[in-house]
């Protein structure tokens, strides 16, 4: 992989468990990785009815540079957008990248 493959910068999160001004237990999102190197590549786009309203769905893979730390379930912020991480899929071979399967509903 060459550095210039890597030229957007994102941002991972992940839910952390907490306590409201109240008292009442909720969950945030806290940023585990910021201006994180990557390459987006968006897969497909589909509009789709569902209960009688149009819902845009887009599916994007986003590669960064290898790491451990992130899971299905957490998200990645770019250029205001929220993609829900969908899939890991590690490049065991090299140890090089990984790919993120992810998917934002607007």
């Amino acid at each position: 992989m060459r550095i210039g493959d890597f030229n957007r910068r994102a941002t991972v999160q992940m839910q952390q468990a907490g306590v409201d001004e109240v008292g009442q237990p909720s969950t945030q999102w806290v940023d585990l990785a910021t201006s994180l190197p990557c390459n987006v590549l968006v897969n497909s786009g589909r509009a789709q009815i569902a209960a009688g309203a149009d819902v845009s769905r887009i599916q994007a893979s986003i590669r960064i540079r290898w790491r451990t730390d992130i899971t299905a379930g957490m998200r990645v912020v770019y250029v205001g957008m929220i993609f829900s991480i969908k899939a890991v899929l590690p490049d065991f071979a090299g140890r090089r990248y990984v790919d993120l399967v992810c998917e934002v509903a607007q």
